[in-house]
């Protein structure tokens, strides 16, 4: 090859990304945000005819098996490969000795994966199936940037960020955990939750069965589920249903006889996709929720009044300070949670229109805005610099 033939090949500018996470929907959701907010920076350059800007943004999802991320990374369009997850505990636990070699497993299965498909770059937001997705990416010295949701650092992330170039965070306080690699941004959310749906608000009371002048109540327990909050509704079912509607996502294999229940204001769901989701947000007055950084950015972002009761004694604690600090939520304890304190709690926000403006208001302020630009632009230099050392190698050897 000539060094005109070498750099016209070059001018294609094809960006293979490797996305990785999995096991709840907590970790993929960002990943999806971002690789869809490459795609509509890819457009707009397209569309504006920079022909010498445009990047074709090609993707490929390592996760989990069983977990609730197939569904949504397929659904958007990315091709999805699976590898055994294992997953190491801070206590001990008999299942850490076998998780060793499912780990070891795992890391060759990336490795064979990463050396077939060569991604540019392998991007990660926290779970354990993409600890030996990083670990094989950096044997084979192919980039790495690493997103750190929560405001307390998850083991997987700790055992991931020595090898990153780059750690992006959603909260200011996390750049001290991570020195010198770490660019505070926020937290990427789905562009389709971000979207109005006041024009179809109509046919989406109709769809999800529901009266417009009763107010509407959103129970989310996060992709999996959160088994303590399902009780607890089916608990307080009767008299929740008296003075509001109960839109309630129970999670993928969540739902049994017990929830087929008869009841005019109460529907339940496995689960919805992004598109469902941003239907049931736009039509939600309040929402009672787990805190897992997802969901929580994407209620600050829409400025839902919202109720939270973190998993005890979790990261999710940590979280929930953040936006009880800011006057923001409400915040309820599981552990001593009843379901006649979650009646209470919930028909006082009903009532109170001005805590509702207030709680809204406050939710909104909570979280730094632009992460998804800010992650693009990230994403591009990573890329180009990387690119650019690429080429120099590569022309040295033609020459």
């Amino acid at each position: 090859m000539n060094f005109d033939n070498f750099m016209l090949t070059q001018n294609k500018k094809i960006i293979k990304l490797l996305l990785t996470g999995g096991g709840t929907g907590g970790s993929v959701a960002p990943l999806l945000a971002v690789a869809n907010q490459l795609s509509i920076t890819n457009y707009q350059l397209r569309i504006n005819k920079n022909a010498d800007k445009e990047i074709l943004y090609k993707f490929l999802w390592i996760g989990t098996k069983n977990g609730p991320e197939r569904e949504m990374v397929e659904k958007a369009g990315i091709k999805f490969k699976t590898i055994i997850c294992g997953k190491l505990r801070r206590y001990f636990s008999w299942q850490n000795f076998i998780d060793i070699f499912k780990i070891k497993i795992g890391f060759w299965q990336s490795f064979f994966v990463l050396l077939k498909w060569r991604p540019d770059l392998v991007i990660a937001a926290g779970s354990f199936v993409s600890v030996p997705v990083v670990w094989a990416a950096w044997i084979l010295h192919i980039p790495i940037l690493i997103h750190q949701q929560d405001i307390r650092p998850g083991l997987a992330n700790k055992l991931m960020a020595l090898f990153a170039k780059v750690i992006t965070v959603t909260f200011e306080k996390s750049l001290e955990d991570y020195g010198k690699k770490a660019v505070w941004i926020g937290n990427p959310i789905r562009r389709q939750l971000t979207v109005s749906n006041c024009k179809l608000q109509i046919n989406n009371y109709r769809q999800y069965n529901l009266n417009k002048d009763l107010l509407v109540v959103l129970i989310v327990g996060g992709g999996t589920g959160a088994e303590a909050i399902n009780n607890l509704i089916l608990q307080s079912l009767d008299e929740l249903t008296k003075f509001c509607q109960v839109i309630h996502l129970t999670g993928i294999n969540k739902i049994n006889t017990k929830y087929k229940i008869q009841n005019t204001n109460y529907s339940n769901y496995e689960f919805l996709d992004v598109e469902q989701m941003a239907e049931v947000y736009n039509l939600a007055d309040i929402v009672v929720s787990r805190c897992g950084l997802g969901v929580l950015t994407e209620l600050s972002y829409l400025g839902k009044p919202t109720i939270l009761i973190p998993m005890p004694d979790s990261h999710q604690e940590d979280n929930a300070a953040i936006f009880e600090e800011a006057q923001a939520t409400i915040i309820l304890k599981q552990k001593e949670l009843t379901s006649e304190k979650l009646i209470s709690e919930i028909k006082k926000l009903v009532i109170n229109k001005k805590l509702q403006e207030k709680l809204s208001q406050n939710i909104k302020l909570v979280m730094k805005q632009g992460a998804n630009e800010a992650m693009v632009k990230i994403i591009e230099r990573i890329t180009r610099n990387e690119r650019n050392a690429r080429n120099i190698v590569k022309i040295v050897l033609l020459w």
